[in-house]
Order: C-alpha cells, then sequence, then structure tokens
C-alpha cells in the first residue's frame, strides 16, 4: 500500500483531513526512521511536534476534569489525569484505531518491534494531536483527543482503574518456580530535564527478560515487565 493511501486510511480513522499533509507524516515519523532515510543536512521527526501534543493534551484534559467535575479537588484531578494521559492509556487509545501500523520505523526499531512499544506509540498519539493543533486549531484537536481518549476519560471518571501493575503480576508468575531474583537496572536516560525518558533492563536470575521505555523509570520499569509477561502467556 502506498504512503499517500495510508495517511488518507489514518485520516479517516481519526475523524479530520489535514489541510497540509506533511504535518501527519511528520507526527508518525520516528527518529529511527528520519536518521536512516533522510538526508544530514535536514533530519526531521516528531519529538518537538509531539512536546507540543504533549501540552495540549495536558489541557484538553484538564479542561475536561475542571468543568465536568466541579466536586473534584486538585489533588484528585492531577490523579485522574494522570491516569488519562499516561503511556499505556495513549497507547491503547491509538491501538484501537490501529495507529500503529502508520508509524514510520527505522530498520532497528522494526526489528525490536518497535510498533508494539507504548513509548513509541504513546510518543505519536501526542505527535499526531500537535500536527492537528497546528493544521486545524484548538477547537478541532480538543474534538479529536476526546474522541481517541473516550474509553479511558469515561473509565477514570467513573473510578475505574486503567492501569495494570505489571511487576507485581509478573513477580507472582516468577515466584510459582520458588525463590527468583528480579533486578530492573537503568541502562539509559537521555532528554532534557522536561522531557526525559528512561530505558530499563529487567534481569531474571541474572539474565535479561525484558526492556522497556517511559517518561519516567517507574513506567519504564513497568513496560519492561510487561514485555517479559509475554515470554510466559
Amino acid at each position: 500500500m502506498k504512503n499517500e493511501d495510508k495517511l488518507i486510511i489514518l485520516q479517516s480513522k481519526l475523524h479530520y483531513i489535514f489541510n497540509d499533509i506533511s504535518l501527519l507524516k511528520l507526527a508518525l515519523t520516528h527518529k529511527s526512521f528520519a536518521y536512516e532515510n533522510q538526508s544530514d543536512i535536514k533530519k526531521e521527526y516528531n519529538e518537538r511536534i509531539e512536546f507540543l501534543g504533549d501540552a495540549i493534551l495536558e489541557h484538553i484534559i484538564s479542561d475536561k476534569l475542571y468543568n465536568h467535575k466541579p466536586e473534584l479537588s486538585e489533588g484528585e484531578m492531577t490523579k485522574k489525569r494522570a491516569a488519562i494521559v499516561c503511556e499505556s492509556s495513549l497507547s491503547r487509545a491509538m491501538q484501537r484505531i490501529q495507529g500503529q501500523d502508520f508509524i514510520y520505523l527505522g530498520k532497528c526499531e522494526k526489528t525490536t518491534n518497535g510498533k508494539k512499544k507504548d513509548a513509541i506509540i504513546a510518543d505519536a498519539f501526542e505527535a499526531i494531536l500537535g500536527a492537528i493543533y497546528i493544521d486545524g486549531g484548538y477547537d478541532i484537536a480538543k474534538e479529536v483527543c476526546l474522541n481517541l481518549l473516550d474509553v479511558e476519560i469515561k473509565t477514570v471518571l467513573s473510578g475505574g482503574n486503567l492501569n495494570i501493575d505489571y511487576k507485581t503480576k509478573l513477580q507472582e508468575i516468577l515466584q510459582k518456580h520458588g525463590n527468583v531474583s528480579i533486578e530492573y537496572i537503568t541502562i539509559k536516560e537521555e532528554g532534557p530535564e522536561h522531557d526525559k525518558k528512561f530505558t530499563v533492563e529487567l534481569l531474571y536470575n541474572k539474565k535479561k527478560i525484558g526492556e522497556g521505555c517511559g517518561k519516567s523509570k517507574k513506567q519504564a520499569e513497568q513496560n519492561a515487565a510487561k514485555e517479559a509477561i509475554k515470554l510466559y502467556e
């Protein structure tokens, strides 16, 4: 399928047609793809537009919580917002429209199942939101965002829990075999202070069984455990 056709399909899933389709292409371009396929002079990928989308997302969900639930305290709104905009939540929303299949990845990320990584998928969600904001304005971006996250928002507002504790789940699986040694080791920390990304390696009895990325060490550990659980399912 041609790239143009794929982008038409994605736009139909987003229920938004771009005036400038290059913004959507940019939002879907992971840096691994940019470094493999673009010249040294011009390497464009989605991290900057993701930064914008992240800020827009926080504003949209904050506004939703403030106006929809007047009885919520600041602390309660903060917790609910964190649950809605977390990596796994954004990834689930993208996967419902098969959004992960449209991300441009380099060969390295493809071989390590990059299209299944919550961090990459969530970043693309934020980047797409940033692209829609630039292309169509805040109101359109808000409409698309609330539509995509409808399930997550309703779950959180009804008191439900979106987050699975993969670390505990993995520990329970492994301990069926007796005493075990489980270690989470941070092997990479990159990005500016306001947008850190961590990579964590998971060792089971000194043997690597998983690796995860996230915007916090805790999130990266959860993603590493989630990956490891697949080995035992």
